[in-house]
């Protein structure tokens, strides 16, 4: 079902007002969660894909240096939105995966190495948490995530990340679907 063409642009508006306080707040929660819980009726699965066209546009048309800037506000908001305790668990993180994967465009492991592997990681943990699509699928994702985060969280260079990643990746191996359930364990447990 198509939406309205006005609806639409409420959304973008809306999108565009939220990465502005995101910007404006340096991913302040206390100032841009009033305005998500102010506009729950726009949070939902259409975001996500006007999000990814919005982004998608954006990145491609500026300078380097701006699609940087850019790309870290997006990746701050996603982090909000994958937090945010209203609206509908699922809208929210299939909106902060848009954002996750559009961010990665441009924050590349070749350039901005230590920034990479934490979005991998927030991205991993969003495939993980989601409830949408097949939960073998999502937990196949985040796996991968956690396994290209851990390339850069070495155990010697960030021993906290390396730990906490190590951690989401024994739970997501734990709870994986695909492969058998034995060799999962001992993957987890490693």
């Amino acid at each position: 079902m198509a939406m309205p063409e006005n609806t639409s642009d409420a959304q973008l508006d809306f999108l565009l007002d939220v990465l502005q306080a995101t910007r404006d707040s340096n991913g302040d929660a206390q100032i841009v969660y009033p305005l998500l819980a102010d506009n729950t009726d726009k949070i939902h699965p259409r975001l996500a894909e006007l999000f990814r066209d919005w982004a998608t546009t954006k990145l491609a048309e500026v300078k380097p240096n701006e699609a940087e800037n850019i790309a870290a506000v997006i990746v701050d908001f996603s982090n909000l939105i994958q937090q945010f305790p209203l609206g509908e668990k699922a809208s929210n993180s299939s909106i902060a995966i848009t954002g996750y994967d559009v961010a990665l465009t441009v924050i590349t492991r070749k350039a901005f190495p230590e920034y990479w592997a934490t979005t991998q990681h927030n991205l991993g943990i969003a495939y993980h948490n989601r409830i949408t699509g097949p939960k073998a699928q999502n937990l196949e994702n985040a796996i991968a995530c956690y396994q290209l985060a851990k390339a850069v969280y070495t155990r010697e260079a960030f021993p906290e990340q390396w730990a906490m990643t190590q951690n989401n990746l024994g739970n997501a191996y734990s709870e994986r679907i695909t492969g058998q359930k034995a060799q999962n364990l001992e993957k987890a447990f490693a």
